[in-house]
Parts: C-alpha cells; sequence; structure tokens
C-alpha cells in the first residue's frame, strides 16, 4: 500500500521507534494545533462547497475538529506531527471519512499555512505590546521634561538633555519596530493552502473560498516556491531581533543608571533583586536578563538563515527546523516587551542627582560656542575659545557652569552675557528648536509622535484576524 507518511493516521507504523522520534516535530509543533485546526476548517468548508466532500461528511468533520480546539496539545496521539496526530484523531472517531479532510493538501502547504497563521497571531500580539510601550513612554516623557541629565557618546558625558528626550530616543527605536512588523504582516498575507504537495492538484478546488475565509489579501503564485518559501519567518525573525536588540540597549542604558557610579535612577524594591550573600546589594537583574535574552533571538534568526541556506527547490525536510526558532521567538518577543515596561515604569531618574552630574562637567561646552558663533565669530574660533576657557576652569577647580564673565573675556572679548547664558545646562536644552533636538518644542512633537505610532501599533493590530475569531466564524460557516 502506497502512504503518504508511516504513521497510524496513513495507516501504516513502519518507521523504528527511534527514527519516528528523531524524525518527529510533534514535541514543539503541538504548540500549532489550534492553527491547524483553524486551516482545517477552512479547507473543509472549501472541500464541501467544491463538492469534493459531501456535506454531510464535512459536517461530521466539522464537529470532530471543533472538539479539537479543547484538547490539551500534550495530550494528542505520538504522530509525527501535529497534522498527522489530528488526522489520526478524526480517523478513530469517523473511521475512513476523518481521511477525507486531507484531500487535496500536502503536510508541505498544511505547515507553510499553520506558520503563517502563527507569525501573524504573534505579530498582532506583538504590536498590542509595542502599543502599550509607546504609550507609556509618551506619558512618561510629558512628566519629564523638566528632569535633566547627561547624554553621552562613547559612554562619556556629551550635551545636557531632558530625559523626556531620552524616552523619546527609546521609543523612537520602538516605532521603527511597529513598522517592521506591518511589513511581516504584509509578507505573510499570501494564502499558501492548495498547492498540494509541490504541483497543485487535479481535483476541482478553489483557493479562493480558502483565501476568503481565512482572510488572506491574495494567493501564493507557484506551488513550487510556495512550499519551500520562510522568507515571512526569517522576516519575522528579523523583526524581533531586531526589536529585542532595541530592548537590549535600553536596559544597557538603565544597568547603568542605576549603579553608584553615574547614580542617575534607582529601582523599585518590586523589580530590583537581591544578592544570596551580599544583604546590600540592588540588582538590576530585570534589565540584565532583558539583554541577554535578545540573544537568543539572534541565534533564532541566525538559525533560521543557515537551515535555508543551502536548500533546493521545493519542500525538503530540514525545514522542520524552522520550528524552534520560529515557535520561540514570538513569546521571547511579547516577554520581554511586557517586562521592559515594567520596569521602565518602576525606575526612578533624580533630579538632583542629573543636574549635579551636569553640573560638575562641561557637557554645556558646545551650546556656549554655537552661541558665540550666533554673534558672528566662526564656529571653529568659537570651540577654540570656549576649550580654552573649559581648561581654565579645570585648572582653578571650579565647574565650567561657575566660569566667571571676567575668565571668560580674557579669553575673546566677544564672551558677553547672553553668549554666557548657555553655561546653565537647563538653558542649553532650552536653547535647541531643531527638529529633532532636545528643546521642549522638538521633544514634544517627538511625543506626539510615539502617541501616533502607539495608535497606529494597536489599529494594525486590530485589523489582523485572530484565530479565535477566525474559529469561530468557520464553526458557522455555510459547507
Amino acid at each position: 500500500m502506497s502512504v503518504v507518511a508511516k504513521t497510524d493516521a496513513a495507516g501504516e507504523r513502519g518507521l523504528l521507534p527511534e527514527v519516528l522520534a528523531f524524525s518527529s516535530s510533534l514535541p514543539l509543533d503541538r504548540q500549532l494545533l489550534r492553527e491547524d485546526l483553524v486551516g482545517s476548517l477552512a479547507h473543509l468548508t472549501m472541500l464541501s462547497r467544491s463538492r469534493i466532500v459531501p456535506r454531510d461528511a464535512a459536517q461530521l468533520i466539522r464537529a470532530e475538529l471543533v472538539k479539537l480546539w479543547s484538547v490539551d496539545p500534550q495530550q494528542l496521539p505520538e504522530e509525527e506531527d501535529v497534522h498527522m496526530a489530528v488526522e489520526a484523531m478524526l480517523t478513530q472517531a469517523l473511521g475512513e471519512t476523518g481521511g477525507m479532510l486531507h484531500t487535496a493538501r500536502s503536510r508541505n502547504d498544511q505547515i507553510a499555512l499553520d506558520l503563517k497563521l502563527h507569525v501573524r497571531e504573534q505579530c498582532a500580539a506583538a504590536l498590542i505590546e509595542l502599543s502599550a510601550l509607546l504609550k507609556m513612554l509618551a506619558t512618561r516623557a510629558l512628566a519629564e521634561q523638566e528632569t535633566y541629565l547627561p547624554s553621552y557618546t562613547h559612554r562619556q558625558r556629551a550635551q545636557p538633555i531632558s530625559l523626556a528626550y531620552l524616552l523619546t530616543a527609546y521609543g523612537a527605536m520602538f516605532a521603527r519596530d511597529v513598522e517592521a512588523l506591518q511589513f511581516v504582516l504584509q509578507t505573510c498575507d499570501a494564502l499558501p493552502l492548495g498547492v498540494g504537495a509541490i504541483a497543485g492538484t487535479s481535483l476541482p478546488t478553489d483557493r479562493a473560498i480558502t483565501q476568503q475565509l481565512l482572510q488572506f489579501a491574495q494567493l501564493t503564485s507557484n506551488g513550487l516556491d510556495t512550499v519551500g518559501d520562510r522568507d515571512f519567518a526569517l522576516d519575522f525573525a528579523y523583526a524581533a531581533a531586531r526589536s529585542l536588540l532595541h530592548a537590549s540597549r535600553v536596559a544597557t542604558d538603565l544597568v547603568d543608571f542605576t549603579t553608584a557610579e553615574f547614580g542617575l535612577a534607582r529601582l523599585d524594591g518590586e523589580i530590583a533583586c537581591g544578592s544570596s550573600m551580599m544583604p546590600q546589594k540592588r540588582n538590576p537583574d530585570l534589565f540584565e536578563l532583558i539583554r541577554g535574552k535578545s540573544g537568543r533571538a539572534i541565534g533564532n534568526l541566525t538559525g533560521l538563515l543557515v537551515t535555508m541556506k543551502g536548500l533546493p527547490g521545493g519542500y525538503n525536510r530540514d525545514l522542520q527546523e524552522d520550528r524552534q526558532p520560529l515557535l520561540e521567538t514570538g513569546p521571547l518577543l511579547l516577554s520581554v516587551l511586557r517586562m521592559l515596561r515594567l520596569g521602565l515604569e518602576r525606575a526612578h531618574f533624580s533630579r538632583e542627582r542629573g543636574l549635579q552630574a551636569l553640573a560638575s562637567d562641561a557637557t554645556q561646552a558646545t551650546d556656549v560656542a554655537e552661541a558665540l558663533a550666533m554673534k558672528g565669530v566662526p564656529f571653529r574660533t568659537a570651540y577654540q575659545a570656549v576649550g580654552t576657557l573649559v581648561r581654565k576652569c579645570q585648572k582653578a577647580g571650579i565647574p565650567f557652569a561657575q566660569a566667571t564673565a571676567a575668565m571668560a573675556r580674557e579669553i575673546d572679548p566677544r564672551f558677553d552675557d547672553e553668549v554666557l547664558q548657555a553655561l546653565d545646562p537647563r538653558t542649553s536644552v532650552g536653547r535647541k528648536r531643531n527638529a529633532g533636538g532636545t528643546g521642549p518644542a522638538a521633544v514634544l512633537n517627538q511625543i506626539e509622535g510615539l502617541q501616533t505610532a502607539a495608535a497606529v501599533a494597536a489599529e494594525a493590530a486590530a485589523r489582523v484576524p485572530r484565530l479565535a475569531q477566525l474559529f469561530e466564524q468557520l464553526q458557522e460557516a455555510a459547507l
């Protein structure tokens, strides 16, 4: 007897137990049970409407598929994969009628559909988390416009900024992640089901019915390409890895800022961990774990790229190795985004310490030089004059902000009172009026941008057909 798989569902179990265990993807793709059921319900509806499967048989099969929605995935029979496990349960309940469901489809196009449904679901959930994170950053930035601290280049103090500006910088990264996930939703918006194993089917199917039921924008154009395509998975893995990279960078700032050496922020006891040996410790474990977990997403992306690198056209069993990196990536992204929001909400910056850090350094030097330039002094000349004033203050053992007019005019008589107003770090921040800068008006525009990005993310998530919604609709769909 010719069989498609040596399993109970296919009518033969001829594989060595060791080979079946080695080749089985079931331990991982149990997680795809609901995606598989939604795809099967849509496929069954198409088969019934196309008069390929009798309506009475389709009703029986649908009733059993609906029952499986409540099954614990861990209780699925030990088949090669989730597809064959579902078919085995249908056959056990309905006899050979259960085998009608697999008409005109292959596990090749079936898994492509399941993974696209999974990616859609994960993108929607991630967009919801990003929306919440962006809203929080915008709200916090509004409240922190008068909290000042140094910015850093080369991890050295650079120029004065507001904390609001730092928070909107974080938000700008996550706003780009919203765009990336929207792109992923586009790349997985073509229905793969219906192309069969590689070359289509001689049965009178209608892929447009399945497309409409599952709410895909279009059909894939070529079966050979479809069954071997994991571009959508790579796009999702990349978008997730990049978002987690952003989270890691924010986490690194918080790890540094909460040290005694920086002293710019402190963590609530609810999120600060202690030491098993040193009772005085208040450790930023949450942010260190965010930084650490981001590496797993980068590994997942790399693993998918390496799996795809040398494959010929069509389906190859190597593609089964997409499960671990892809199925781990979505939940990892969601947990990190959620924990980052929770952690940032409970990180408190000290206004006093921020001003002390600015007052003890010369971060406003560029602004003094630019104030001179506004008086008609060539910038390079102004740069050199301010550099001389900085060194003069250091030699005298006084902060740059306390430089006197007399000290400055010994270097260049064009240092007037208006120029020296830029010595105050708060004035330095307020002087910046360019778009994208740390000035108050520019920061308000950036906050509005984050609020807009949060709304865009929420709207994009709301447009994604969710599995539970599709399941409810397919239960009632006309056969």
